[in-house]
């Protein structure tokens, strides 16, 4: 006997029961808008974890948490009458067609490129910025949208940086913040540009710290922090990845760190920064043999020499 196979819509069946007030499930009937935020926080995240760990059996129950997510707040509006999980679809495959006229050129599923014309083929830059002019053309239309529903009219007038949803993480954020400007021209001319500005805002940390203006130091950590947001954003590198990359980094060699003192059976605590950076540096020399074993050119692939924390 074969394994039954669900489909989308025993999936929309199973919400609906879950939150039916008659045979539903408590703690489903509980939640609202504002309480899955969380949940759906946490999903995302999870699979960007699997992904990083190239744990790839574990992500269509990872992806399913947080298509979850989705139908739970389908789910809540179809409730409330104001549209359902199809209305979901309908939109962002809408969306879509009017976003890719170089793949759908009659704005339909079933139209296509003319033959013999490939992807490579395709201007990228032309590409980006019909896709950048469709979203501004989107964001002008949700602000005017916005205003007819207000008797008063108290927006703002439209911004390249509107939809730049404030729960991002900061990094996630400021990364999205800067490229926005840096899109209309707001931006350092290279590279070199944005290293000044972020050891001018160390300097500015440094002096304030030698004031002993605690809150302003703080504040310039933050200055430092977008500076060099936008030194990954040049560098086309995501600064969230790049950060969480450094954290497993820093995770894995403090955990050699930690196994190597139990091996010789000192306490943490009473372990000294000697004896832990020595473990730490024993930590970076076995990934860099491990790396030039890897890697046909090593001075390419090992650590900074002179990086002691990352």
């Amino acid at each position: 006997m074969s394994e039954t196979r669900f489909d989308l819509d025993d999936l929309l069946t199973l919400m609906a029961v879950l939150r039916d007030p008659g045979d539903g499930c408590p703690w489903d009937l509980e939640q609202d808008w504002g309480s899955i935020v969380p949940h759906t926080l946490e999903e995302a995240y999870e699979v960007a974890d699997a992904i990083e760990r190239r744990a790839y059996d574990e992500l269509p129950a990872e992806l399913g948490d947080l298509l979850f997510q989705v139908v739970y707040y389908a789910q809540f509006a179809a409730e409330e009458g104001r549209f359902d999980f199809h209305d979901v679809v309908h939109t962002l495959t809408a969306k879509m067609l009017r976003r890719h006229p170089h793949v759908f050129p009659d704005g339909t599923l079933a139209s296509r490129r003319p033959p013999g014309v490939t992807a490579e083929q395709v201007e990228t830059r032309q590409v980006s910025s019909h896709w950048e002019s469709l979203k501004a053309e989107e964001r002008a239309e949700r602000a005017r949208s916005t205003e007819g529903r207000h008797s008063v009219r108290d927006t703002a007038a439209a911004s390249v940086l509107d939809d730049i949803p404030r729960t991002l993480p900061a990094l996630s954020r400021a990364a999205k913040l800067s490229k926005r400007a840096a899109r209309v021209g707001f931006d350092w001319p290279d590279a070199r540009g944005v290293l000044a500005k972020i050891r001018e805002e160390l300097d500015e940390v440094e002096q304030a710290l030698a004031e002993g203006d605690r809150d302003h130091a703080a504040e310039e950590v933050g200055d430092l922090l977008f500076a060099v947001t936008n030194l990954a954003r040049t560098l086309k590198a995501d600064p969230e990845q790049c950060l969480r990359a450094t954290n497993a980094k820093f995770e894995r060699r403090f955990r050699h760190v930690e196994t190597a003192l139990t091996a010789e059976g000192v306490a943490l605590p009473d372990a000294g920064l000697e004896a832990m950076e020595h473990h730490w540096q024993a930590a970076k020399g076995d990934e860099a043999s491990a790396e030039s074993a890897r890697c046909p050119v090593p001075a390419h692939c090992n650590d900074n020499p002179g990086d002691r924390r990352s």
